[in-house]
């Protein structure tokens, strides 16, 4: 172990760069008239982005995800382009980047591609989805698979584009009295125009914890994952619940493991659709396991030797994690011995 040192990079979508100017947000439509304003298209969940591969050539119509080595950026297009031609509801102001240039966002979902459609019940699909309207190396791709490669502005701006789109896509009536609401504040609130009622983007804060005792640390995996993927226990905050009682309670109910002192580590916006995840650290009390298989399909304790093969890609049971997810960066944090 004395030889590992793992480079501990922060989580995906935590970069911060994105000036959001709330204070603007009242002028949305006027800002759209900014020659230098970019609208991002989202279509189903998945973000446009141009995809080349490391020549520079664009890929291959085939359908396939970015070829390995490529370069990836997320792909802004003018207001009133024709890709927006099947938008619903008004463009979504963001922010603004370093340089100034505003950022909206559009959600283009009522368009039907051509062609055999990507597998949106799946746990990841990374087919690529293109455009008759746009370049052939631009293409709809899913954010899980892409997050690295954006740079951590552009990650921001795809992973606040896609938790914003999906509240609104979710959130088309009003929840007092059930009449269609619409966007308004530059898309941060809907309205109803039959009550008045204001509706406000949701976050749902999630409790993600690498939970340890001596040399070992627990991980479990859900019944829908890909076979040999193993992660953090996680679940969400219930109402008039703190941090910690939660941490406490999601262990014991999906694994039957105590927990005493708990800890907070970091956090992550995790736009899957629209959740906050709370990074802890808790200490096991004991480590008997008694699963809910419902919840749980399999959980097991995992020395730092073995955690460390699975990082290696070695280890026979267990694939490395996600890179980006804050369980990556939790359990290198332990491996590290930073936590």
């Amino acid at each position: 172990m004395d030889d590992f040192h793992p480079n501990v990079a922060a989580p995906a979508f935590t970069g911060g760069l994105l000036a959001r100017q709330a204070e603007r947000r009242g002028q949305a439509g006027a800002i759209l008239g900014d020659p230098r304003a970019r609208v991002l298209p989202l279509w189903r969940g998945r973000v446009l982005m141009a995809q080349e591969n490391a020549a520079g050539a664009p890929l291959s119509g085939g359908g396939d995800a970015p070829a390995a080595g490529g370069r990836i950026m997320l792909a802004g297009v003018a207001p009133g382009h024709a890709v927006l031609a099947e938008a619903r509801e008004a463009p979504v102001f963001l922010g603004a980047d370093a340089m100034g240039a505003p950022w909206f966002a559009q959600d283009i979902s009522d368009w039907t591609p051509e062609g055999a459609l990507p597998d949106m019940t799946a746990f990841f699909d990374p087919t690529a989805v293109q455009h008759p309207a746009l370049p052939p190396h631009w293409a709809f791709g899913e954010l899980r698979g892409a997050m690295l490669a954006l740079s951590p502005l552009e990650a921001e701006i795809a992973a606040t584009a896609r938790a914003i789109l999906h509240w609104h896509e979710s959130h088309r009536f009003c929840a007092r009295c059930g009449q269609p609401s619409a966007p308004v504040e530059g898309g941060w609130q809907r309205r109803c125009p039959a009550c008045n009622a204001g509706h406000f983007p949701r976050t749902d804060p999630v409790v993600i914890m690498l939970v340890t005792q001596g040399n070992a640390a627990l991980l479990g995996r859900s019944p829908a994952w890909p076979e040999g993927m193993y992660s953090c226990l996680a679940g969400f905050m219930e109402p008039g619940e703190t941090m910690e009682a939660a941490v406490a309670r999601e262990v014991m109910e999906e694994t039957g493991v105590q927990v005493g002192a708990v800890r907070y580590v970091t956090s992550q916006p995790w736009p899957f659709p629209a959740s906050l995840m709370l990074g802890c650290r808790a200490e096991a009390l004991d480590r008997a396991l008694t699963l809910d298989p419902v919840e749980i399909e399999d959980a097991l304790w995992v020395s730092r030797e073995e955690l460390t093969e699975v990082f290696a890609g070695t280890h026979p049971r267990i694939r490395p994690p996600r890179k980006g997810a804050i369980a990556e960066y939790l359990m290198r944090q332990w491996l590290a011995d930073r936590l």
